[in-house]
Formats: C-alpha cells, structure tokens, sequence
C-alpha cells in the first residue's frame, strides 16, 4: 500500500493519555510499513513506568527537555536534553522523571507498534487535557501489553 508524505505541525497526530503521560503519535505502522513507530511524549516529574522488556521492539528515547534517569540490563544512567538513549530488544528497563520538570521526549521503536499498545491502554486525548482516568488497573495493562509483545516484571524504579 503506498505511503503519501505529510507534515504534522506540533499540536498535531493521534494524542492519547497513556499511563498518565501525553503520547502524541507522529508515525505509526500504517505510515512507515510497520517499520518504525515516532511519538512525542511528555512525562510529569518524578513519572516512572512499570520494569518491563519489548519482546520485539528496539526503543529509543531523543530527550527534548527535562532529565530522566534511565535504567536497562543492570546499569544506570541520567539523560538530559540532546541526548539520545536506547534500549535494545529483550532487556529489562524502565525509567524514573526528574522531580523538577516534565520531560519532553521522541520516544522511537521499531519494528511499529507501540503506538498500538498506547491506543488500547490509553485514552484518546482529542483535546489534549487530561481527564481523570481513575486509577489504572494492572490487569488491564498487563493484558494490554501481552497482546503487544511487552512484558511487565516489575515495579517502577523509586527515586
């Protein structure tokens, strides 16, 4: 199936609220032959997501603004805007927001598909204003993500 170029203006692409974070889609599967997915997150400070390995994906983050301290296959290590970090296929990692500042980040993966695991655990944010999701419930995002090919080990990182 052909693929037409296109431009997103920053406001613009599927936005969903996923886990409490605003995930903006720039490129998914259908647009890139399920070759790559690109979306825009912005994490509140201190966020952190359950430990976790893509079964499929390798996942990179392009940080915008905001630190983070990343932590992959036993080592850890802070990033800051300009920085480009991966997390390769198959290993356990997980993130934790600094406390002072959002952080602003393209999140990569590729082989696509994230995209579908942030459209069927989150929300869809049209409005990109957050609603009150109520709590998130862990059988439904570790159903949500054995469907996409991620596995959730464990808790999120403590800061």
């Amino acid at each position: 199936m052909p693929v037409s170029p296109y431009r997103l203006r920053p406001d613009e692409g599927e936005t969903y609220w996923f886990l409490g974070n605003l995930c903006t889609v720039k490129a998914g599967g259908r647009h890139t032959h399920d070759r790559l997915t690109v979306a825009e997150f912005v994490n509140p400070p201190g966020f952190a997501p359950p430990l976790h390995r893509h079964q499929v994906e390798d996942e990179m983050f392009y940080l915008l603004s905001g630190t983070a301290r990343f932590h992959c296959a036993g080592e850890s290590f802070t990033a800051g805007p300009g920085d480009f970090v991966l997390l390769p296929t198959g290993l356990a990692h997980s993130f934790l927001v600094g406390p002072d500042e959002p952080l602003h980040a393209l999140q990569i993966t590729t082989p696509a598909g994230f995209e579908r695991f942030a459209a069927e655990a989150g929300m869809p944010a049209p409005e990109r204003r957050l609603p009150d999701p109520g709590p998130i419930d862990p059988a439904a995002l570790g159903h949500a993500a054995a469907r996409n090919g991620i596995e959730l080990l464990g808790p999120p990182p403590q800061a």
